[in-house]
C-alpha cells in the first residue's frame, strides 16, 4: 500500500511538474515541418540554454493563424512568426505589441530591409527565384533574365505558387515599365506565359514533388526549398536573373497583452545573435538579417543568399510589404481568373 501511495504521488508530482512547465513556457506560433523544426532547433534552443525556460508551439498555415488571432479574446502566443507582409495585417488588427528596440542589442546589426515595421522584424530572409532542371530543359537554356521564362521552348514545363502569386505578377509588370503598384502594367506579359506553365504548386511539399518528378523542370521557387532538394540529389540550379530576385523576409513579433513579454524580447535578441542566425544560414541557405553574422564561403557564395549591403540593394526586388498585404487578395483573384483558369 504504502507503494502504491509513493507511486501515485510520485505520478501526481511529474504531472503536477508537466503542468507548470507548460504554464510557464514561452508559446511561438509558426509554420509546422521544416519552419517549426528550424525555430525549435536554433533559437529555441539556445533560448533554453540561457534561460532555462522552455518553448512551446502553435503551428497552422499563414492566414489560417492571422484568422484565429483575430477571433481569440486574448493572445494565445507570446510571438508570432509570419512573413512580413502578412505582418502587416495583425498590425493593422493591432495584434502586434511595438518593439522596444532598445530592449533588443542585436537590432543595431539589423539590416535595413529586415527592419519591417515598428511592431515587427526580420527572423531570416530568402527569395523566389527561377529554379530549373538543366537536365530535363532543351539544351542550351538559361535564365539570365526573367524574360528567359518566357521562352517557347519551354512550353507546358513552368510551376509557380498558387497562394502567392505576388512574385511573378511583379516580374512581369517590372519586365513591362511598372512595379508592384502599377502591376496592371504587366497584365498582358503574363498572359502571355500561360502556354508555358504546367501546373501551381500549393506547398513547398508540392513544390519539391513537382520539380524532383521531373513534372516542371522549371520554377518560380522558393530559395530554401531548391536548396534542400539539391541536398537531397535533385541536380537543380538556381539563377539570379540579371532583375534580380524577389525578396521574402520572414518576421518576429511580440503579441499584444503577452504575459511573457520580457521573455520574448529575450528570444528575439538571441534570434538576432550572429551564433544563431550563422545556424539559421547554414541550415536552410537563407539570408541572414544582421550585418555581423559569421557564414561560410560556401553559402555566402549560394544565388540568393545576400551577405553584404550591396547584393540586398542590388539583387533584391522587393515589393513593398504594406502594399503586398493590401494587394494579395486582388492579385491572387486575378492570377486565379486569367492565368490559372
Amino acid at each position: 500500500m504504502i507503494r502504491k501511495l509513493l507511486s501515485v504521488g510520485m505520478l501526481a508530482g511529474v504531472l503536477f511538474s508537466t503542468a507548470v512547465q507548460a504554464e510557464d513556457a514561452l508559446v511561438v506560433s509558426t509554420w509546422g515541418g521544416s519552419f517549426r523544426d528550424l525555430i525549435d532547433e536554433t533559437i529555441s534552443k539556445e533560448f533554453t540554454k540561457q534561460t532555462g525556460v522552455p518553448v512551446k508551439y502553435i503551428t497552422g498555415g499563414t492566414i489560417d493563424r492571422l484568422n484565429k488571432a483575430k477571433l481569440a479574446g486574448k493572445p494565445e502566443s507570446d510571438i508570432t512568426f509570419t512573413t512580413s507582409h502578412i505582418g502587416w495585417l495583425y498590425v493593422n488588427s493591432g495584434l502586434y505589441e511595438k518593439l522596444d528596440t532598445s530592449r533588443i542589442p542585436n537590432y543595431a546589426h539589423l539590416v535595413d530591409r529586415a527592419k519591417i515595421s515598428p511592431y515587427h522584424v526580420g527572423s531570416w530572409a530568402y527569395v523566389y527565384t527561377i529554379g530549373y532542371r538543366p537536365d530535363l530543359v532543351p539544351p542550351g537554356i538559361k535564365f539570365d533574365s526573367w524574360n528567359d521564362l518566357w521562352n517557347p521552348a519551354l512550353k507546358g514545363k513552368l510551376s509557380a505558387p498558387d497562394f502567392d502569386p505576388s512574385h511573378i505578377i511583379d516580374v512581369a509588370a517590372l519586365l513591362s515599365g511598372g512595379d508592384a503598384a502599377t502591376w496592371q502594367k504587366g497584365e498582358e506579359k503574363l498572359k502571355a506565359l500561360k502556354p508555358n506553365f504546367k501546373a501551381f504548386y500549393t506547398n513547398d511539399a508540392n513544390s519539391q514533388q513537382l520539380i524532383a518528378s521531373g513534372e516542371t523542370p522549371v520554377q518560380v521557387l522558393l530559395s530554401m526549398n531548391a536548396y534542400y532538394m539539391i541536398g537531397q540529389g535533385v541536380p537543380i540550379k538556381v539563377a539570379m536573373p540579371k532583375e534580380g530576385a524577389v525578396l521574402g523576409v520572414d518576421t518576429m513579433a511580440i503579441m499584444k497583452g503577452s504575459p511573457r513579454a520580457d521573455l520574448a524580447y529575450k528570444f528575439i535578441d538571441i534570434a538576432l545573435s550572429p551564433e544563431v542566425q550563422a545556424r539559421i544560414v547554414a541550415a536552410k541557405k537563407a539570408s541572414p538579417v544582421i550585418d555581423d553574422a559569421k557564414v561560410s564561403a560556401e553559402d555566402a557564395a549560394l544565388p540568393g543568399v545576400f551577405t553584404t549591403r550591396q547584393q540586398w540593394d542590388t539583387q533584391a526586388i522587393v515589393i513593398d510589404d504594406k502594399l503586398r498585404a493590401e494587394k494579395t487578395a486582388e492579385w491572387r483573384k486575378w492570377f486565379t481568373e486569367n492565368i490559372m483558369n
